[in-house]
Protein backbone atom coordinates (compact mmCIF):
# COMPACT_ATOMS: atom_id res chain seq x y z
CA UNK A 1 0.00 0.00 0.00
CA UNK A 2 2.25 2.76 -1.28
CA UNK A 3 -0.38 5.44 -1.83
CA UNK A 4 -3.94 5.99 -0.72
CA UNK A 5 -5.90 5.22 -3.88
CA UNK A 6 -9.26 6.84 -4.58
CA UNK A 7 -11.54 5.71 -7.40
CA UNK A 8 -14.21 8.03 -8.77
CA UNK A 9 -17.20 6.90 -10.81
CA UNK A 10 -16.96 7.71 -14.49
CA UNK A 11 -19.88 10.13 -14.47
CA UNK A 12 -17.73 12.76 -12.82
CA UNK A 13 -16.29 13.27 -16.31
CA UNK A 14 -17.97 14.46 -19.50
CA UNK A 15 -17.45 12.40 -22.69
CA UNK A 16 -14.71 14.83 -23.73
CA UNK A 17 -12.87 14.27 -20.44
CA UNK A 18 -13.79 17.60 -18.87
CA UNK A 19 -15.22 17.62 -15.33
CA UNK A 20 -18.99 17.21 -15.06
CA UNK A 21 -19.01 19.48 -12.02
CA UNK A 22 -16.27 22.13 -12.10
CA UNK A 23 -17.37 23.24 -8.62
CA UNK A 24 -16.22 19.87 -7.19
CA UNK A 25 -12.82 20.88 -5.81
CA UNK A 26 -10.33 18.02 -5.98
CA UNK A 27 -7.49 20.21 -4.76
CA UNK A 28 -7.34 18.63 -1.27
CA UNK A 29 -6.60 15.15 -2.68
CA UNK A 30 -3.95 16.37 -5.09
CA UNK A 31 -1.09 15.43 -2.80
CA UNK A 32 1.92 13.09 -3.20
CA UNK A 33 0.55 10.32 -0.99
CA UNK A 34 -2.78 10.14 -2.83
CA UNK A 35 -3.59 8.70 -6.25
CA UNK A 36 -7.04 9.14 -7.75
CA UNK A 37 -8.49 7.89 -11.00
CA UNK A 38 -11.82 7.49 -12.81
CA UNK A 39 -13.55 4.15 -13.27
CA UNK A 40 -14.71 2.89 -16.69
CA UNK A 41 -18.32 3.73 -17.60
CA UNK A 42 -21.00 1.33 -16.39
CA UNK A 43 -24.30 1.12 -14.57
CA UNK A 44 -22.66 -0.87 -11.77
CA UNK A 45 -19.20 -0.65 -10.23
CA UNK A 46 -17.16 -3.71 -11.24
CA UNK A 47 -15.11 -5.43 -8.53
CA UNK A 48 -12.22 -5.95 -10.93
CA UNK A 49 -11.84 -2.18 -11.25
CA UNK A 50 -11.79 -1.74 -7.47
CA UNK A 51 -8.88 -4.00 -6.59
CA UNK A 52 -6.23 -2.22 -4.52
CA UNK A 53 -8.46 0.82 -4.02
CA UNK A 54 -8.94 2.42 -0.60
CA UNK A 55 -11.83 4.78 -1.23
CA UNK A 56 -14.60 5.27 -3.77
CA UNK A 57 -16.45 8.52 -4.48
CA UNK A 58 -19.68 7.43 -6.12
CA UNK A 59 -22.26 9.35 -8.13
CA UNK A 60 -24.92 7.37 -10.06
CA UNK A 61 -23.66 3.77 -10.63
CA UNK A 62 -24.78 1.01 -8.28
CA UNK A 63 -22.44 -0.59 -5.77
CA UNK A 64 -23.68 -4.12 -5.20
CA UNK A 65 -22.39 -7.19 -3.40
CA UNK A 66 -20.69 -8.13 -6.66
CA UNK A 67 -18.85 -4.79 -6.62
CA UNK A 68 -16.89 -5.62 -3.46
CA UNK A 69 -13.25 -6.28 -4.48
CA UNK A 70 -11.41 -9.40 -3.33
CA UNK A 71 -8.30 -7.50 -2.23
CA UNK A 72 -10.00 -6.51 1.04
CA UNK A 73 -8.57 -3.02 0.81
CA UNK A 74 -11.62 -0.88 0.04
CA UNK A 75 -12.56 0.96 3.23
CA UNK A 76 -15.01 3.72 2.34
CA UNK A 77 -17.68 4.45 -0.27
CA UNK A 78 -18.62 8.14 -0.27
CA UNK A 79 -21.94 8.88 -1.98
CA UNK A 80 -22.11 12.17 -3.86
CA UNK A 81 -25.50 12.89 -2.35
CA UNK A 82 -27.71 11.74 0.48
CA UNK A 83 -29.66 8.80 -1.00
CA UNK A 84 -28.02 5.40 -0.71
CA UNK A 85 -30.55 3.01 -2.23
CA UNK A 86 -28.02 2.20 -4.99
CA UNK A 87 -25.53 0.78 -2.47
CA UNK A 88 -25.78 -2.66 -0.83
CA UNK A 89 -25.46 -1.73 2.84
CA UNK A 90 -25.23 -5.29 4.15
CA UNK A 91 -22.45 -6.17 1.71
CA UNK A 92 -20.50 -3.08 2.73
CA UNK A 93 -20.88 -3.79 6.45
CA UNK A 94 -19.82 -7.43 6.09
CA UNK A 95 -16.74 -6.39 4.10
CA UNK A 96 -15.77 -3.69 6.59
CA UNK A 97 -16.57 -0.85 4.19
CA UNK A 98 -18.11 2.33 5.57
CA UNK A 99 -20.78 3.97 3.45
CA UNK A 100 -20.95 7.72 4.02
CA UNK A 101 -23.28 10.27 2.48
CA UNK A 102 -23.33 14.05 2.38
CA UNK A 103 -26.49 15.37 4.05
CA UNK A 104 -25.07 18.82 4.68
CA UNK A 105 -24.35 19.26 0.99
CA UNK A 106 -27.98 18.72 -0.04
CA UNK A 107 -29.93 19.99 2.96
CA UNK A 108 -30.46 23.57 1.78
CA UNK A 109 -30.52 22.89 -2.01
CA UNK A 110 -33.18 20.18 -1.73
CA UNK A 111 -35.24 22.20 0.74
CA UNK A 112 -35.13 25.13 -1.68
CA UNK A 113 -36.29 22.77 -4.44
CA UNK A 114 -39.28 21.74 -2.31
CA UNK A 115 -40.22 25.37 -1.66
CA UNK A 116 -39.74 26.15 -5.37
CA UNK A 117 -42.24 23.45 -6.32
CA UNK A 118 -44.63 24.53 -3.57
CA UNK A 119 -44.68 28.11 -4.87
CA UNK A 120 -44.86 27.04 -8.52
CA UNK A 121 -47.80 24.72 -7.87
CA UNK A 122 -49.85 26.95 -5.60
CA UNK A 123 -49.19 29.97 -7.84
CA UNK A 124 -49.95 27.93 -11.00
CA UNK A 125 -46.71 29.18 -12.47
CA UNK A 126 -46.51 26.79 -15.43
CA UNK A 127 -50.06 27.51 -16.59
CA UNK A 128 -49.54 31.25 -16.25
CA UNK A 129 -46.32 31.04 -18.21
CA UNK A 130 -48.20 29.24 -20.97
CA UNK A 131 -51.04 31.74 -21.27
CA UNK A 132 -48.63 34.62 -20.86
CA UNK A 133 -47.00 33.57 -24.14
CA UNK A 134 -50.33 33.52 -26.02
CA UNK A 135 -50.76 37.25 -26.34
CA UNK A 136 -54.15 38.92 -25.82
CA UNK A 137 -56.08 35.67 -26.06
CA UNK A 138 -54.08 34.08 -23.27
CA UNK A 139 -54.09 37.19 -21.10
CA UNK A 140 -57.87 37.33 -21.34
CA UNK A 141 -58.11 33.98 -19.53
CA UNK A 142 -55.82 34.81 -16.61
CA UNK A 143 -58.63 34.91 -14.06
CA UNK A 144 -59.20 31.22 -14.80
CA UNK A 145 -55.79 30.40 -13.34
CA UNK A 146 -55.87 31.90 -9.85
CA UNK A 147 -53.54 30.28 -7.38
CA UNK A 148 -54.04 29.68 -3.66
CA UNK A 149 -52.56 31.72 -0.83
CA UNK A 150 -50.42 30.02 1.80
CA UNK A 151 -51.36 31.82 5.00
CA UNK A 152 -53.03 29.34 7.33
CA UNK A 153 -52.64 26.42 4.90
CA UNK A 154 -51.10 23.18 6.14
CA UNK A 155 -47.74 21.88 4.96
CA UNK A 156 -47.17 18.23 5.81
CA UNK A 157 -43.84 16.43 5.53
CA UNK A 158 -43.30 12.71 5.34
CA UNK A 159 -40.07 12.65 7.29
CA UNK A 160 -38.57 15.15 9.70
CA UNK A 161 -34.91 14.51 9.17
CA UNK A 162 -32.17 16.69 7.76
CA UNK A 163 -34.13 17.96 4.73
CA UNK A 164 -37.59 17.94 6.28
CA UNK A 165 -36.41 20.22 9.07
CA UNK A 166 -34.81 22.60 6.61
CA UNK A 167 -38.01 22.73 4.54
CA UNK A 168 -39.92 23.82 7.63
CA UNK A 169 -37.31 26.44 8.51
CA UNK A 170 -37.63 27.94 5.03
CA UNK A 171 -41.43 27.68 5.08
CA UNK A 172 -41.93 29.44 8.39
CA UNK A 173 -42.25 32.99 6.90
CA UNK A 174 -45.20 31.82 4.79
CA UNK A 175 -47.34 31.42 7.95
CA UNK A 176 -48.23 27.83 7.22
CA UNK A 177 -49.40 25.25 9.73
CA UNK A 178 -46.65 22.64 9.96
CA UNK A 179 -47.23 18.92 10.52
CA UNK A 180 -45.05 15.87 9.96
CA UNK A 181 -45.10 12.09 10.13
CA UNK A 182 -41.85 10.51 11.33
CA UNK A 183 -41.93 7.61 13.82
CA UNK A 184 -38.22 8.00 14.54
CA UNK A 185 -37.97 11.69 15.33
CA UNK A 186 -37.57 13.10 18.83
CA UNK A 187 -40.73 14.92 19.86
CA UNK A 188 -38.58 17.70 21.33
CA UNK A 189 -37.05 18.35 17.91
CA UNK A 190 -40.50 18.70 16.36
CA UNK A 191 -41.66 21.00 19.15
CA UNK A 192 -38.63 23.24 18.74
CA UNK A 193 -39.47 23.65 15.05
CA UNK A 194 -43.13 24.32 15.81
CA UNK A 195 -44.15 21.12 14.04
CA UNK A 196 -47.00 18.88 15.12
CA UNK A 197 -46.31 15.15 14.79
CA UNK A 198 -49.19 13.14 13.35
CA UNK A 199 -49.74 9.70 11.84
CA UNK A 200 -49.52 9.19 8.10
CA UNK A 201 -53.25 9.08 7.41
CA UNK A 202 -53.82 12.28 9.38
CA UNK A 203 -51.06 13.98 7.45
CA UNK A 204 -52.70 13.15 4.13
CA UNK A 205 -56.14 14.22 5.33
CA UNK A 206 -55.09 17.57 6.76
CA UNK A 207 -52.33 18.78 4.45
CA UNK A 208 -52.81 21.29 1.67
CA UNK A 209 -49.28 20.47 0.50
CA UNK A 210 -47.67 17.08 1.17
CA UNK A 211 -43.93 16.83 0.65
CA UNK A 212 -41.90 13.61 0.69
CA UNK A 213 -38.65 13.94 2.63
CA UNK A 214 -37.59 10.42 3.57
CA UNK A 215 -35.20 7.75 2.38
CA UNK A 216 -36.24 5.00 0.01
CA UNK A 217 -36.04 1.63 1.75
CA UNK A 218 -38.19 -1.46 2.26
CA UNK A 219 -40.33 0.44 4.75
CA UNK A 220 -41.01 3.46 2.54
CA UNK A 221 -41.29 1.87 -0.90
CA UNK A 222 -44.84 2.51 -2.08
CA UNK A 223 -45.62 4.40 1.15
CA UNK A 224 -47.61 7.00 -0.78
CA UNK A 225 -50.18 4.47 -1.89
CA UNK A 226 -53.55 4.71 -3.60
CA UNK A 227 -55.09 4.49 -0.14
CA UNK A 228 -53.12 7.49 1.12
CA UNK A 229 -53.73 9.52 -2.05
CA UNK A 230 -57.48 8.93 -1.64
CA UNK A 231 -57.33 10.76 1.69
CA UNK A 232 -56.02 14.00 0.16
CA UNK A 233 -58.15 17.08 -0.31
CA UNK A 234 -59.13 17.76 -3.95
CA UNK A 235 -57.37 21.12 -3.57
CA UNK A 236 -54.13 19.61 -2.23
CA UNK A 237 -50.73 19.22 -3.87
CA UNK A 238 -48.10 16.49 -3.60
CA UNK A 239 -44.35 17.16 -3.90
CA UNK A 240 -41.58 14.56 -4.17
CA UNK A 241 -37.89 15.43 -4.33
CA UNK A 242 -36.76 12.24 -2.55
CA UNK A 243 -37.07 9.02 -4.56
CA UNK A 244 -39.71 8.07 -7.13
CA UNK A 245 -40.64 4.59 -5.83
CA UNK A 246 -41.80 6.03 -2.51
CA UNK A 247 -44.96 6.96 -4.46
CA UNK A 248 -47.22 4.51 -6.29
CA UNK A 249 -46.85 6.39 -9.58
CA UNK A 250 -49.68 4.59 -11.35
CA UNK A 251 -52.07 5.54 -8.55
CA UNK A 252 -50.79 9.13 -8.58
CA UNK A 253 -51.30 9.37 -12.35
CA UNK A 254 -54.87 8.18 -11.94
CA UNK A 255 -55.78 10.72 -9.25
CA UNK A 256 -54.13 13.55 -11.17
CA UNK A 257 -55.90 12.61 -14.40
CA UNK A 258 -59.23 12.45 -12.58
CA UNK A 259 -58.63 15.79 -10.84
CA UNK A 260 -58.98 14.18 -7.42
CA UNK A 261 -56.03 16.29 -6.23
CA UNK A 262 -54.99 19.68 -7.55
CA UNK A 263 -51.53 18.75 -8.77
CA UNK A 264 -48.06 17.40 -8.11
CA UNK A 265 -44.46 18.53 -8.34
CA UNK A 266 -42.03 15.69 -9.03
CA UNK A 267 -38.27 15.98 -9.25
CA UNK A 268 -38.10 12.17 -9.16
CA UNK A 269 -40.07 9.44 -10.91
CA UNK A 270 -40.51 5.71 -10.48
CA UNK A 271 -38.33 5.05 -13.53
CA UNK A 272 -35.56 7.50 -14.35
CA UNK A 273 -35.72 8.77 -16.94
CA UNK A 274 -39.41 8.00 -17.53
CA UNK A 275 -40.50 6.66 -20.89
CA UNK A 276 -41.44 9.42 -23.33
CA UNK A 277 -44.96 7.99 -23.59
CA UNK A 278 -45.49 7.78 -19.82
CA UNK A 279 -49.08 9.02 -19.25
CA UNK A 280 -47.89 11.09 -16.30
CA UNK A 281 -46.00 13.36 -18.71
CA UNK A 282 -49.16 14.20 -20.64
CA UNK A 283 -50.90 15.75 -17.64
CA UNK A 284 -51.00 19.52 -17.28
CA UNK A 285 -51.40 19.52 -13.49
CA UNK A 286 -47.99 18.04 -12.78
CA UNK A 287 -44.55 19.63 -12.89
CA UNK A 288 -41.80 17.12 -13.73
CA UNK A 289 -38.11 17.97 -13.44
CA UNK A 290 -35.26 15.52 -14.22
CA UNK A 291 -33.99 14.75 -10.69
CA UNK A 292 -32.03 17.97 -10.94
CA UNK A 293 -33.99 20.79 -9.33
CA UNK A 294 -31.57 21.04 -6.41
CA UNK A 295 -28.47 20.94 -8.58
CA UNK A 296 -26.59 24.21 -8.22
CA UNK A 297 -22.98 25.29 -8.04
CA UNK A 298 -23.24 25.45 -4.25
CA UNK A 299 -24.80 22.00 -4.06
CA UNK A 300 -21.98 20.41 -6.06
CA UNK A 301 -19.32 22.24 -4.08
CA UNK A 302 -20.85 21.11 -0.79
CA UNK A 303 -21.23 17.48 -1.84
CA UNK A 304 -17.69 17.34 -3.16
CA UNK A 305 -16.20 18.90 -0.04
CA UNK A 306 -18.03 16.42 2.18
CA UNK A 307 -16.91 13.39 0.16
CA UNK A 308 -13.30 14.55 -0.03
CA UNK A 309 -13.24 15.13 3.72
CA UNK A 310 -14.69 11.66 4.32
CA UNK A 311 -12.05 9.81 2.31
CA UNK A 312 -9.24 11.89 3.81
CA UNK A 313 -10.55 11.21 7.31
CA UNK A 314 -10.35 7.48 6.59
CA UNK A 315 -6.85 7.94 5.21
CA UNK A 316 -5.90 9.57 8.52
CA UNK A 317 -7.39 6.70 10.50
CA UNK A 318 -10.38 8.73 11.67
CA UNK A 319 -14.04 7.77 11.59
CA UNK A 320 -15.68 10.03 8.98
CA UNK A 321 -18.90 11.89 9.58
CA UNK A 322 -22.25 10.57 8.34
CA UNK A 323 -21.52 6.83 8.32
CA UNK A 324 -24.79 5.29 7.12
CA UNK A 325 -24.11 1.67 8.06
CA UNK A 326 -23.29 2.33 11.71
CA UNK A 327 -22.71 -1.37 12.39
CA UNK A 328 -19.45 -1.17 10.46
CA UNK A 329 -17.95 1.04 13.15
CA UNK A 330 -17.60 -2.00 15.42
CA UNK A 331 -16.42 -4.33 12.64
CA UNK A 332 -12.87 -5.49 13.51
CA UNK A 333 -11.93 -5.39 9.83
CA UNK A 334 -12.85 -1.72 9.64
CA UNK A 335 -11.10 -0.86 12.93
CA UNK A 336 -7.93 -2.63 11.80
CA UNK A 337 -7.91 -0.73 8.50
CA UNK A 338 -8.24 2.61 10.28
CA UNK A 339 -5.35 1.71 12.58
CA UNK A 340 -3.16 0.80 9.62
CA UNK A 341 -4.03 4.01 7.77
CA UNK A 342 -3.29 6.04 10.89
CA UNK A 343 0.07 4.35 11.33
CA UNK A 344 1.02 4.82 7.68
CA UNK A 345 -0.22 8.29 6.87
CA UNK A 346 -0.65 9.95 10.28
CA UNK A 347 -0.85 13.74 10.27
CA UNK A 348 -0.08 13.75 6.55
CA UNK A 349 -3.71 12.82 6.00
CA UNK A 350 -5.09 15.86 7.78
CA UNK A 351 -8.46 16.62 6.19
CA UNK A 352 -9.28 20.06 4.73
Amino acid sequence: MSKFRIAMSSDFLQPDGSPSFPEFDLGPIRRPEVEYFYLPPGEEVAAVDMEDVDGLILLIPRFSRESVPKSGRLSVVARFGVGHDTVDLDACTEAGIALVNAPDGVRRPVAVAVVTLMLALTGRLIAKDRIGRQGPAGWATKSDYNGIGLIGRTLGSIGLGNIGREVFRLARPFDLELIACDPYVDAAVAAELGVELVDLATLFRRSDIVTVNCYLNDETRGLVSAEMLALMKPTAYLINTARGPIIDQRALTEVLAAGRIAGAGLDVTEKEPPDADDPLLRLDNVIVTPHALCLTDQCFAGLGAADVKAVLDVMGGREPANVVNRAVVDNPIWRDRLARYRARFGDGAASP
